[in-house]
C-alpha cells in the first residue's frame, strides 16, 4: 500500500531532469500500489516546498506543476487512505507546527491517539486527520528540548507501535533523507548521480539495479556523500519525554548491497495497453526462467521435506491459491501430509503446529503481513520455515530458515498473474521431485513429468495465442452478467478459485468458486436462467464433472468451460469452451489458468475498467 520516493542528487547537474520531474516519474513506477492522494516535498534555494493533493498522479502533476520544481533532495508520496479520507490536507507529506519537518510515511501506527494527545498536551497544532502527522511533531518536540534533527529523529521513531516505513526531511539538517522501517517494505537504490529510498525497486530501476534491503528496526540517512544505516537496540514506548538518545547498532551497509537482475524495460509495459496484459504474455518466460533456477536449488529442501511430520503451505489471495495446488501435489505425489492455510487464519491452528512441522510460506512480494505474522508464529513453535517468493531479500526471506525464489521478474498488475504461474511450477516441481526422492512416485513416472514441465513454457504460449481472441468475444457476454460461478474438483478447484478472484479482483463481478460436487448443497439455489457457471476440466476429473454440468444446464445456467481437446462431451455439455492442448493432470494448474485470466482482462477492459489499478486492492499489503 501507498509508495514512498526519496532522492538525493550527487550535484544539481546530475539528472538532466528537474527533481519534480524525476520524483513523478518514479511515483509512476510505484502506481500500482494502489493510492487515492499525491505529494512531494523538495528542499531548493528557496526553502522547503511542499505540494499536495487528493487524486491520480497525472491529475494532481498538471494542477500542481511537479515537473517545474527543482532541489538537490526531496521525497514523494502516494497515499492510500487507512486514517482520515482522502483529501489534500490528509495527502502526504505531513509536517510539523514550525513547517520545518516533512514527513511521508506508509503503514499504521496503531498508537497515534495516545501520541497526539500527550503531543497536544505540550501544545502542538495537528491539522490533519492522519497518524503520520504525530511523526513530525515528536521530531519538533525533541528538537525544542535540544536534540540535534537526527537525533530527534530517532528518539521519535523508539515511541512508534505498528507498521512503518518512513522518509523524512528536516531543513535544520539540509542535504539529509531520514529513514526508518518497521514491517512496511523500504529500499535503498545506489548510482553515481544519486541515492533513492522507496518503498518497492521498480521506483528507480531507470536510474539503479544496485540495492540495500532495509530491515526491521533499522533507521538511518541518505545524503549526497553517505549512508547511514543503524539498528535499534532499545525500543522504548513510553511517553517520557527526555534528551537521552536511543541505544543503536551501526551497521556496515557495504555488505548488503544487492545487484538487481531487473532491468527498466521488465517494470513497463512495452507497447501492451496495461501491465497484466504484458504480464500474462510474460508468463512463458517466467515459468521457463523460474524453472531453470530451482532445479539447481531444491535438492536439500527436498531432503528436509522428506523428514517432515506434516508440511504446511500458507499464503493469502492469490498465493493460498497456489499453495492449494501445491498442497494437493504432495498429498498425491509423494504422500505427504500436507495442508494449506490462508495465512490470517494460521493463529487459529497454532497450539497444533511443532518442530516436526515444515511450513512453505508463499508470497509474491515477500512483504505480505499476514504471512509474515504467520511465519513469526510459526517459527515461535519450532517449525521449519522456508519462503517461497519474488523478491531477493525480501523480510519474508529473511525471516524464514530458507528461501526459494521464483524469477518471474517484476510484477507491476495488482492481480497477480506471472508471479502465480511461477509459484504452481515451483510446487510442481518440488512435489515431483519429493515424490521421486521419497519412492512414492515411480521414477520413470516423475522423469516423464519433469520432462513434459520444461515443455510448459511452449505450450503456456501458444495457449495464450489461442485463447486471447476467444476470451475477447466471451468477455462481451460475461460483461453483462452480475454474478458467476467457476466450479472445479480435485486440482481444478484452485483454478477455478483463481480464476474467479481474477474475475472480481478486476472486472468488480461477483464471482464464487465452489468443489463443483459441493454446488448442489446451497448455490445452485442462485442458479436460474441465464446465470453463468464455468467449469474447470483439467482431465482425469472429467466424467465426474459431467452430472454437475447437466444440474446446472437443468436450471437455465450459461456454461462455460476450460477443457483438454478430445472431451467429447463438450459440444453437447457447454455454451463456450475455451478448447486446451491435453497435458498431464498434474501439471495441468500451471497452463489452464490462462484463460481466466485472460476472460477477467478483456471483462475488465470491455466494462472500461483499468485493471491494473482495481479498487480498494494494493500490489502488497502491509497492514493487518
Amino acid at each position: 500500500m501507498c509508495g514512498i520516493i526519496g532522492i538525493v542528487l550527487s550535484s544539481s547537474k546530475a539528472l538532466s531532469k528537474n527533481l519534480g520531474r524525476v520524483i513523478r516519474e518514479c511515483l509512476k513506477n510505484l502506481e500500482y500500489r494502489g493510492y487515492d492522494s499525491v505529494g512531494f516535498a523538495i528542499v531548493s534555494s528557496e526553502g522547503l516546498i511542499i505540494r499536495k493533493s487528493k487524486g491520480k498522479i497525472d491529475e494532481v502533476v498538471s494542477k500542481l506543476s511537479f515537473d517545474e520544481f527543482d532541489g538537490i533532495y526531496g521525497v514523494g508520496h502516494t497515499r492510500w487512505a487507512t486514517h482520515g479520507r482522502p483529501s489534500d490536507v490528509n495527502a502526504h507529506p505531513q509536517t510539523d507546527c514550525s513547517g520545518k519537518v516533512a514527513v511521508v510515511h506508509n503503514g499504521i501506527i496503531e498508537n497515534y491517539m495516545e501520541l497526539r494527545d500527550a503531543l497536544i498536551s505540550r501544545g502542538h497544532e495537528f491539522r490533519s486527520e492522519t497518524d503520520t502527522e504525530v511523526i513530525a511533531h515528536l521530531i519538533e518536540e525533541y528538537k525544542r528540548l535540544g536534540m540535534s534533527s537526527y537525533d530527534a529523529f530517532k528518539k521519535a521513531v523508539t515511541h512508534l507501535r505498528g507498521s512503518y516505513a518512513v522518509a523524512v526531511i528536516d531543513v535544520d539538517d539540509p542535504g539529509k533523507i531520514f529513514f526508518a522501517r518497521n514491517t512496511s517494505p523500504l529500499v535503498i537504490g545506489i548510482s553515481r548521480e544519486a541515492k533513492f529510498l522507496s518503498s518497492d525497486i521498480p521506483a528507480f530501476l531507470d536510474y539503479s539495479r544496485d540495492v540495500i534491503v532495509l530491515n526491521d528496526d533499522e533507521l538511518g540517512y541518505i545524503s549526497k556523500d553517505a549512508i547511514v544505516i543503524e539498528k535499534l537496540v532499545d525500543k522504548d514506548l513510553r511517553l517520557e519525554f527526555d534528551r537521552v538518545p536511543p541505544k543503536t547498532e551501526f551497521i556496515d551497509y557495504r555488505l548488503r548491497v544487492r545487484h538487481i537482475d531487473w532491468t527498466p524495460e521488465m517494470a513497463k509495459k512495452g507497447g501492451y495497453p496495461h501491465f497484466m496484459l504484458k504480464e500474462i504474455h510474460e508468463q512463458p518466460r517466467a515459468v521457463a526462467d523460474t524453472l531453470i533456477s530451482i532445479s539447481k536449488e531444491l535438492d536439500n529442501i527436498v531432503k528436509l521435506l522428506s523428514k517432515a511430520d506434516r508440511v504446511l503451505l500458507i499464503g493469502s489471495g492469490t498465493s493460498y491459491h497456489a499453495a492449494l495446488v501445491g498442497s494437493l501435489l504432495l498429498n498425491e505425489l509423494a504422500y505427504v501430509k500436507s495442508h494449506a492455510l490462508i495465512s490470517s487464519e494460521v493463529r487459529w491452528f497454532i497450539n497444533s503446529i511443532d518442530d516436526d512441522d515444515v511450513v512453505i510460506a508463499i508470497s509474491q512480494s515477500g512483504e505480505t503481513i499476514d504471512t509474515l505474522l504467520a511465519v513469526r508464529d510459526v517459527r515461535g513453535k519450532g517449525a521449519l520455515t522456508i519462503a517461497l517468493t519474488n523478491v531477493i531479500d525480501s523480510t519474508l526471506a529473511r525471516e524464514s530458515h530458507l528461501s526459494i525464489y521464483t524469477r518471474a521478474g517484476p510484477e507491476i498488475g495488482v492481480a497477480a498473474t506471472k508471479t502465480y504461474v511461477a509459484q504452481v511450477a515451483t510446487l510442481s516441481y518440488l512435489a515431483i521431485s519429493l515424490g521421486g526422492y521419497m519412492g512414492t512416485l515411480d521414477s520413470n513416472k516423475a522423469s516423464e513429468l519433469k520432462s513434459e514441465l520444461s515443455l510448459i513454457p511452449e505450450v503456456m504460449s501458444t495457449t495464450i495465442s489461442t485463447c486471447e481472441p476467444r476470451a475477447r468475444v466471451i468477455s462481451g457476454v460475461i460483461g453483462t452478467k452480475h454474478s458467476m460461478y467457476y466450479l472445479g474438483r480435485g486440482l481444478g478447484l484452485p483454478t477455478s478459485m483463481e480464476g474467479a478472484l481474477k474475475l472480481k479482483e478486476i472486472a468488480y463481478i461477483h464471482a464464487e468458486a465452489y468443489p463443483a460436487g459441493e454446488s448442489k448443497h446451497g448455490p445452485i439455489a442462485l442458479v436460474d436462467e441465464g446465470f453463468p457457471v464455468a467449469f474447470t476440466v483439467l482431465g482425469d476429473e472429467a466424467e465426474l464433472i459431467v452430472s454437475n454440468v447437466e444440474e446446472m444446464k437443468a436450471r437455465g445456467a450459461w456454461t462455460l468451460a476450460v477443457v483438454p481437446k478430445g472431451f467429447e462431451k463438450s459440444v453437447k455439455l457447454f455454451d463456450y469452451i475455451f478448447e486446451l492442448r491435453r497435458i498431464s493432470y498434474e501439471l495441468a494448474p500451471i497452463v489452464y489458468i490462462i484463460p481466466y485470466q485472460l476472460l477477467a482482462y478483456y471483462t475488465a477492459v470491455t466494462l472500461g475498467y483499468d485493471p491494473d489499478k482495481p479498487r480498494n486492492l494494493a500490489k502488497t499489503v502491509t497492514v493487518v
